[in-house]
């Protein structure tokens, strides 16, 4: 028996949306899902697009929202305005249609985009000179070992015993030059997201709407920068 998950990604500049048919039943589990399309998104236009092309993505594969499964989303960090347009539309869909939700860390996406296996650090410029970074260890479950955002002096001092896994060349090219093991790979996308989510979703490791809610690992610039109230 198919099941369809939608995988939805808005955490950065650029988005996108997946869907993806995986095979439950016997000897079905160790079967990665097939993912059909992957629709980029424009940034700035999450809002506007997000809704029409995950319809349009349906309609194309003769499937309307009745039809979902399970859906996943990248839970960050990443973008705030870009985050909240993702989860909501996310937990409204989640609401109406009674389906399960399952959240991925972005971080988890880029270690996913390596095959070597082993401890791995994820790593995504977090802007203001600071990194974010995800400590992994593959085939563990959960794989997460922690997130945590550095400073780029605090980043170069991981050590040359590491690997740092991440999708920014630039990254990468500092982490060398500190003598740390650097890979890139490429940007995550809805498809991984939709690749990871389906495990987790066998798994039954679902979070209910309510529950849903983003990974910023840093606060907001409203935190930041708002006063105390007299």
């Amino acid at each position: 028996m198919s099941q369809l998950l939608l995988a939805v990604d808005t955490s950065g500049k650029k988005g996108s949306v997946a869907l993806a048919r995986a095979e439950s039943g016997i000897g079905a589990s160790d079967r990665e899902p097939a993912v059909l399309e992957v629709v980029p998104l424009a940034g700035g236009a999450f809002s506007a697009e997000l809704v029409p092309q995950i319809a349009a993505l349906l309609k194309r594969h003769g499937h309307t929202v009745r039809d979902i499964a399970g859906l996943a989303v990248a839970s960050g960090p990443g973008s705030f305005t870009g985050l909240r347009v993702g989860l909501a539309a996310v937990k409204a869909l989640a609401e109406v249609l009674a389906k399960p939700i399952v959240a991925i860390s972005l971080l988890e996406a880029v270690a996913a985009g390596d095959a070597s296996g082993g401890a791995v650090y994820a790593a995504l410029d977090a802007g203001r000179g600071d990194v974010y970074i995800g400590a992994y260890e593959a085939g563990a479950i959960p794989p997460m070992r922690g997130e945590r955002l550095l400073s780029r002096d605090e980043f170069i001092r991981l050590g040359n015993d590491v690997t740092v896994i991440t999708p920014d060349k630039r990254l990468a090219e500092t982490a060398r030059l500190a003598g740390v093991r650097a890979v890139v790979v490429e940007p995550p996308d809805a498809g991984i997201i939709a690749r990871l989510g389906w495990e987790r979703l066998r798994r039954g490791q679902t979070i209910r709407p309510e529950d849903l809610e983003a990974n910023y690992i840093r606060r907001s610039d409203a935190e930041i920068f708002s006063k105390p109230a007299p």
